[in-house]
C-alpha cells in the first residue's frame, strides 16, 4: 500500500524536475546560438566594471576606511548577476508570441517548473557576464581570495534566483518585448545605486532607506561582502545587517515576488 502511494509522488517529481530542466536547457541553447547574446554577456562588465567603476576608483576612493576596490568587485559581481537574470528573464515575452507558456501551462506540471526553468537558463548567462567581471577586474588589479571566491560562485544561484523573481513582478504583467526590456532596465540600474553595488549606503536616510530595504539586491550584496570580509578589520565598515538576517531577508523577499510574478504571470497566459 506505501509503494502505491508514493509512487504517484516519485513520479510527478520526476516530471517536474525534468520539465525544469527541459526549460533550462532550451534557454541554455538558445543562448549559445545567439552570438550577439554571448558577446553582450561578456562586454556589459567591461562597461560596467571597467568605465563605470574605474571612473569611481579613481575619484571616490580616497578618505575611505576600506578597500573600494574589492567594495565595488564585490557589488559589480552581484550587480551583473541581477542585471544579466533581469535582461535574459524577458525572453518569456519572446515565448508569450510563440505559444511556448501557453503549451507549457497545459501540460500537467507547475507553472513554477516553467519560471524557475528559465531563471536557471538565464544564470548560465549571468554566470558567463561575471567571468568577464573577474576578469576585468583582475586587469585593474583587483582580485578576491579563491577560497572566499568559491562561496560567492555557491551563493550565486540563489541571487541569480532572487533577481529573477524581482523581473517576474514586472513580465508577468508586461507582454510587449520592447515595454518588458524598459520595464526591468528601470528597475536593475535604480538597484544599482540603491542597494549600494558601486556607492556605500550606510548612512541612507529616509525614502532611499526605504527603498533600498526593500530591494533583494540589498541583502544578496550585504551577504556576498559579508563572505568576502569575514575575518577583516573593514568588516564593520562595509556589511550592514546579520548574515543570518540577510539570507532569511532574500528568502523572504524571494519568495513574495516570485510567487506573485508567477501568479499574474499564469493568469495572463490563461486569459489570452
Amino acid at each position: 500500500m506505501r509503494e502505491t502511494v508514493l509512487r504517484p509522488k516519485s513520479s510527478r517529481l520526476f516530471r517536474e524536475l525534468n520539465s525544469v530542466l527541459t526549460v533550462m536547457a532550451r534557454d541554455v541553447t538558445l543562448l549559445f546560438k545567439s552570438p550577439g547574446s554571448l558577446i553582450m554577456s561578456l562586454a556589459m562588465p567591461l562597461v560596467m566594471m571597467g568605465m563605470i567603476g574605474g571612473n569611481l576608483m579613481q575619484n571616490m576612493a580616497s578618505g575611505l576606511n576600506f578597500d573600494f576596490g574589492g567594495f565595488m568587485l564585490v557589488g559589480m559581481l552581484v550587480n551583473m548577476l541581477f542585471m544579466m537574470v533581469s535582461m535574459n528573464m524577458t525572453s518569456l515575452v519572446d515565448d508569450h508570441e510563440i505559444d511556448f507558456n501557453q503549451e507549457m501551462l497545459v501540460s500537467p506540471v507547475s507553472r513554477y517548473s516553467l519560471v524557475i526553468g528559465k531563471i536557471l537558463g538565464a544564470t548560465v548567462g549571468a554566470i558567463l557576464s561575471m567571468a568577464g567581471t573577474l576578469l576585468v577586474g583582475l586587469f585593474m588589479g583587483i582580485t578576491l581570495p579563491i577560497g572566499k571566491l568559491l562561496l560567492f560562485l555557491l551563493l550565486s544561484p540563489l541571487m541569480c534566483l532572487a533577481g529573477g523573481a524581482v523581473a517576474m513582478l514586472l513580465i508577468g504583467l508586461i507582454k510587449s518585448k520592447r515595454a518588458a526590456n524598459m520595464a526591468v532596465t528601470l528597475i536593475t540600474m535604480p538597484q544599482m545605486f540603491l542597494s549600494g553595488a558601486i556607492i556605500p549606503i550606510n548612512h541612507s536616510s529616509g525614502l532611499l532607506m526605504v527603498l533600498s530595504r526593500c530591494m533583494p539586491m540589498t541583502y544578496c550584496l550585504d551577504l556576498a561582502r559579508a563572505i568576502v570580509y569575514a575575518g577583516s578589520e573593514e568588516y564593520e565598515s562595509v556589511v550592514l545587517f546579520n548574515p543570518a538576517l540577510n539570507f532569511a531577508a532574500i528568502i523572504a523577499l524571494t519568495t513574495i515576488c516570485l510567487s506573485l510574478g508567477t501568479f499574474f504571470f499564469a493568469r495572463s497566459e490563461k486569459s489570452r
